[in-house]
């Protein structure tokens, strides 16, 4: 009886897996599972729920689909607006705000109240908007929406405070800024025109009033009607009728003659004596033809017309006017200063621009110095001061998107020195031929916080290069660039056929990054399953890269079978277990495979001169295997200690020792188990019908859709990286159960030669390239970024979640989806939508039989740890630990020498043993702590510059930093705890007896798409991004709930491939293709959110106008002012129409601040205010009560006196 006590004991302690097969799990988030823990654990967890909040901090790049622009000439501030209803503020570097409207309507134009720290914002939505910019957070003070017309233009005085308003029906309406209320003057499109004229003009295209006469407004009509509007008598001065269509107009200082541009690519110059017909027309890109007539010209949007006190001359820009013939040129922005026409070429379309002039008076000399020019991908400055007109250096990062985003990281906390040395290195690369004069935009005021600390982002782009950028303080700027297509060679001239093929795809997209800031060893997957590993030095270098090459391919198909034994216990101890070797397949290495067998780029064979900073020193490249392209690698982990490198994708496993430059382990994920394999797998026969996953991953969804949808342009990362089912039930039908594999443990080259792998001699012979599209061909389409996917996304999908991640990801391609750079877009019924997703993708339970059996096991997780591999070890030893992507853990340990001179020459050996841990859903973190609760970061190697001048007094030998469990402390030294998270669930394991301590059911409707542990107010936490938008933490190691909010949905593939975590609470996330949006959900860092942002609003005195003069005045008229309080007021003008538009008060006062204001110190602060002011209605009260009081007593004196006084008084006395 005691034996049989026993066993069981030992069945409850190995396997925290209930009878029913799946995992067992508290019902209660953060509750201890069934498993008895080793010992107890004295873990005091400091982090609170009080301790985190979700906010938004700053945005980076340029707004994406911009499409309105603002200065203020006073204060020196710049404000764009964008398609999505965003608001982006610039000053000085550090002054960067971004602001929503809620409604999410486009921004069609916006007017800064002048030097008063406010903006005025149009609408799509026919909304007026009030911002105050007085605060760090710009709030809305008013708004008023329109209820009958559609805003087209707003114009708005200098040091006025009614704005003019046009309409789509040619009326102008005139808008109180004060109180947002409409004035009764309205100027109907009827009474501006004469009554003889048949047509209606047009929708109101341009306003403003006359530089000479304020009382006197320009009216421009989208037909070519202009009518100058005299605000006083309300009657048109004059109307002018053109034949071309107006874009806009502008003033020449003095208000007696003004210039428009036409539809035809003409600009017009009239003079207010003469407005019969204009006294110059010119078409400044139209040439004349041989029979007389001007070249067709496209159309000049806007020209702004400037003076110049050096020159009598003045400044004319415009954009557009170019002629049709030209085609394939890039759009233009013009100057012409006199007879000189300089035109500059953009590098995207012109949205809006602006010339910046010293003066915001309209009557003055204008005096422009640059020009703001709005690009749909960028933003440029002009220096108009130099005959050249050179650009200034931007100081904000407005070239994220210089190549699309495939990828981010986000490092907090990084070694203090890493940024000089990057900003050092990358200066020397930067362009030159900059204006010399000092950023125009330099308003505002910003100071760096005394909480600072390096953080460092870095981002992979599609045509292969990285950026490193200093995120440090909420400022973004560029440190280092590097370029990792120069480690490869350049497709020769002569293959035309692979050429062509090549010429619409990137190759070279970075898919995953890996970067080690203490051994600045860094590490870039790209999308032809690729792996560079590059050094850092500050020195430059005639190197050699050396290639190795991996086959994984499976000879076993990973495909669960339901058995009668699925509900058995899959946790074991495999401490006498070792893997039986196989066999390779009899067809891995005959030469029509070699043949085949090429990888998708050829690495460069001869010595290379590496420039100081990051150097190639190694390229691991997966193979293809009978016409088969590789498959694209799905999780990489580096550790500079161990001088290892991992990969796996949805085939095995491989590692390779980059210091001896070797390979060590390439096996299949099912190799990997040994007897330990917790499922019952079935062979089979191969197919005749090969079909190339190629072809799969180019066809994208075309499998499961119409030939007249295949718009769509769809990517292998896209299917590939987000699924943890990575290949679909076609695919598996056309794979082969054919590999080249070795089972068992590999060593280093001072033993026998992997078959998996070989090592590619630089120099030597290349197997012959082929033509056909195959194992020379890259497994994927030009790169659908995370900045190119843009996937809508029905509100019921966001609300029901998804049962898994492949079933999202068919949902998500199912509704609808276009790329930015085509707008293609596709819409499929919900009825299709649902037979695909029912067919495509089923729940996915821990229980054996749910798993789908088109399943392929993907390696979605490595990390490298000091940890136990068994249950008998007594001390931790180097492990991989490896996730897949059906929710197992293996734990391969590994021996290393210790010695350096060892290290190099001795063979690393890394034996699979089986040891098993089982999640619900696919693995995506691994983590570990002490005993105590502290986190135990990966052992590094310490940086030294291996190119550096030999030192003979300071021989320079490896020093490891090594953060092993039994280090750490002293109570620690009994084992570690391992955190593991998967789409579902996290759990906690005490190591070694593999005990579940804690398991915490993250999501069941939903699945995480990103966890990290990190580090936040001194303790360890577990952060997740779940695809119903929610943000989790989860304290550690308890997995105790401590905050949960609705953030943002997954409505796009962008933001699940980029958003991270990382230490000091904060985050980021691609929201759109040109900007990264950081966030913090730290309640710290939301409380010195205020100090951190920048002052957009500085007190300026406003520059006085200039005195012009007795003579001038007298003979050139002076400028008339008139009160316009007096014309539009409610007492001259009347009310205007109630259902016209609406007032809606907005919550950017102080009142509104405080009723915004939340937490118990808010509540505390108003409780207190209210009881103040209860008290002081109560002393006031009082008062009264006491007048009132001694008001009664003096009229009772003085009626008792009056009554003694006539008491003895006769009627006839009175």
């Amino acid at each position: 009886m005691k034996k049989f006590r026993k066993v069981l004991d030992g069945l409850t302690t190995s396997s925290p897996v209930n009878p029913s097969g799946s995992p067992a799990c508290g019902s209660a988030a953060g509750t201890p599972s069934t498993a008895p823990t080793p010992r107890e654990l004295e873990i005091q967890e400091t982090l609170m729920s009080e301790h985190f909040q979700i906010c938004k901090t700053v945005r980076h790049g340029v707004p994406y689909q911009p499409t309105a622009l603002a200065f203020d000439p006073v204060q020196k501030i710049l404000a764009i607006g964008s398609r999505s209803g965003g608001v982006r503020l610039l000053g000085r570097p550090g002054v960067d705000c971004h602001c929503q409207h809620e409604s999410g309507a486009a921004v069609l134009q916006l007017q800064f109240l002048i030097n008063e720290g406010a903006l005025v914002t149009a609408c799509a939505d026919d909304t007026l908007h009030l911002w105050n910019l007085r605060q760090r957070r710009p709030a809305i003070l008013h708004s008023l929406k329109f209820n009958r017309e559609r805003i087209t233009f707003c114009h708005l005085p200098f040091q006025s405070k009614w704005l003019y308003v046009g309409t789509e029906r040619g009326n102008t309406h005139i808008v109180n800024i004060e109180s947002f209320i409409l004035s009764g003057y309205v100027i109907m499109w009827n009474k501006a025109i004469e009554l003889s004229t048949k047509t209606h003009p047009g929708p109101v295209v341009h306003l403003s009033d006359s530089p000479k006469d304020e009382g006197k407004l320009l009216i421009g009509f989208e037909s070519g009607t202009i009518v100058m509007w005299d605000l006083r008598a309300k009657r048109a001065d004059f109307r002018i009728y053109y034949d071309e269509a107006i874009h806009s107009a502008s003033w020449h200082h003095e208000g007696r003659q003004f210039m428009c541009s036409h539809s035809d690519g003409s600009l017009s110059m009239w003079n207010l004596r003469n407005t019969a017909k204009p006294f110059q027309v010119t078409f400044p890109h139209g040439k004349t033809q041989r029979d007389g007539r001007k070249e067709s010209c496209k159309p000049i949007l806007k020209v702004e017309y400037k003076t110049s006190r050096n020159s009598s001359e003045a400044f004319v820009v415009f954009s557009g006017g170019l002629s049709y013939d030209k085609a394939g040129r890039r759009p233009t922005l013009t100057i012409m200063h006199g007879k000189a026409i300089t035109v500059l070429e953009m590098d995207y379309p012109i949205v809006d621009f602006l010339v910046l002039c010293e003066t915001p008076y309209l009557n003055e000399v204008q005096e422009p110095y640059a020009v703001v020019v709005l690009l749909e991908k960028d933003f440029v400055v002009v220096d108009l001061t130099q005959s050249s007109f050179p650009i200034f250096e931007n100081p904000y990062p407005m070239d994220i998107h210089e190549s699309p985003v495939t990828c981010t990281a986000y490092f907090a906390d990084c070694p203090p020195d890493i940024i000089p040395v990057l900003y050092s290195i990358g200066a020397k690369h930067k362009k030159t031929g900059y204006s010399l004069k000092e950023w125009p935009v330099s308003g505002g005021t910003w100071t760096v916080g005394s909480q600072t600390y390096p953080e460092i982002i870095i981002t992979g782009h599609a045509d292969g290069s990285i950026k490193f950028w200093d995120a440090t303080a909420i400022t973004l700027q560029m440190l280092y660039k590097l370029k990792t297509s120069k480690v490869f060679e350049k497709p020769k001239g002569g293959d035309v056929g692979r050429n062509a093929e090549l010429a619409e795809e990137d190759p070279y997209a970075v898919q995953m990054i890996s970067w080690c800031p203490q051994s600045r060893i860094f590490c870039v997957v790209g999308i032809s399953a690729h792996v560079i590993l590059y050094r850092f030095s500050k020195h430059d270098a005639n190197t050699t890269i050396t290639s190795l090459e991996v086959r994984l391919q499976c000879e076993i198909e990973d495909v669960i079978s339901p058995s009668d034994t699925e509900n058995t216990p899959c946790f074991s101890d495999p401490s006498g277990h070792s893997p039986q070797p196989q066999p390779p397949s009899p067809r891995s290495n005959t030469p029509d495979s070699m043949r085949d067998s090429i990888p998708c780029l050829k690495v460069k064979d001869h010595m290379i001169r590496m420039p100081p900073g990051y150097q190639a020193e190694l390229v691991v490249q997966l193979l293809g295997v009978d016409g088969d392209p590789p498959q694209q690698i799905t999780s990489l982990d580096l550790n500079s200690a161990y001088g290892l490198l991992a990969l796996g994708n949805c085939n095995g496993l491989a590692v390779v020792d980059y210091l001896q430059k070797t390979i060590l382990l390439c096996m299949s994920t099912l190799e990997l188990y040994g007897s330990a394999d917790p499922f019952q797998r079935l062979t089979r026969s191969p197919r005749k019908n090969r079909q190339s996953t190629s072809d799969f991953c180019m066809r994208g969804l075309s499998n499961f859709h119409s030939d007249s949808k295949k718009r769509i342009r769809t990517s292998y990362q896209s299917l590939t990286e987000l699924s943890d089912n990575q290949v679909s039930l076609d695919l598996e039908r056309s794979k082969s159960p054919t590999s080249d594999h070795v089972n068992g443990h590999c060593t280093s080259p001072t033993s026998h030669p992997c078959l998996a792998g070989r090592a590619k001699v630089p120099g030597g012979p290349e197997g012959p390239r082929l033509a056909r599209r195959g194992p020379g061909r890259p497994p994927f389409r030009k790169a659908q970024s995370a900045a190119c996917m843009e996937v809508s996304l029905p509100v019921s999908s966001l609300t029901e979640g998804y049962p898994s991640r492949r079933a999202m990801l068919q949902q998500l391609h199912g509704v609808s989806m276009y790329s930015h750079d085509e707008q293609h877009i596709t819409t499929y019924s919900w009825s299709e939508r649902e037979s695909r997703e029912n067919s495509f993708s089923r729940s996915r339970s821990s229980s054996v039989s749910s798993i789908d059996r088109e399943t392929k096991e993907a390696v979605t997780t490595l990390q490298f740890a000091e940890s136990y591999v068994r249950k008998s070890d007594t001390l931790p030893t180097p492990c991989l630990w490896v996730g897949t992507s059906l929710g197992l853990v293996l734990i391969i340990p590994m021996s290393i020498p210790t010695d350096e001179q060892e290290r190099l020459e001795d063979p690393v050996t890394v034996a699979p043993t089986g040891t098993v841990l089982m999640l619900k859903g696919s693995i995506l973190q691994i983590g570990f702590l002490d005993c105590g609760g502290v986190l135990i970061n990966s052992p590094y190697e310490v940086w030294r510059d291996q190119h550096a001048p030999d030192d003979p007094d300071r021989p320079r030998k490896r020093k490891l930093v090594n953060f092993s469990p039994s280090s750490s402390q002293e109570a620690s030294g009994d084992g570690h705890l391992a955190v593991v998270c998967s789409e579902r669930q996290a759990k906690v394991f005490f190591m070694p007896s593999q005990a579940c301590l804690y398991v915490h059911n993250i999501t069941e409707s939903s699945f995480v798409l990103r966890a990290d542990v990190v580090s936040v107010y001194n303790s360890v936490c577990l952060a997740c991004f779940c695809a119903n938008g929610h943000i989790m933490t989860l304290s550690l190691p308890s997995l105790r709930p401590l905050l949960d909010v609705s953030y943002l949905p997954l409505t796009d593939m962008r933001i699940a491939r980029t958003f991270c975590f990382t230490n000091g609470g904060q985050a980021l996330y691609l929201c759109s293709p040109t900007e990264i949006q950081r966030i913090t959900y730290s309640q710290e860092m939301c409380d010195n959110l205020q100090e951190m942002l920048g002052e957009l609003f500085t007190p300026i005195e406003t520059p006085e106008a200039q005195n012009r003069g007795f003579l001038k005045g007298f003979f050139g008229g002076n400028a008339q002012t008139f009160d316009r309080e007096e014309l539009f007021g409610e007492a001259a003008a009347g009310k205007a129409s109630r259902s016209l538009a609406q007032h809606i008060p907005g919550q950017g006062g102080m009142e509104g601040m405080k009723a915004a204001a939340g937490g118990v110190v808010g509540e505390l602060a108003r409780a207190r205010i209210a009881l103040d002011e209860r008290g002081q209605r109560l002393g006031e009260l009082e008062e009264r009560t006491a007048l009132m009081m001694t008001s009664a007593e003096t009229f009772s004196k003085h009626a008792h006196e009056l009554m003694l006084k006539c008491k003895d008084k006769k009627w006839y006395q009175f």
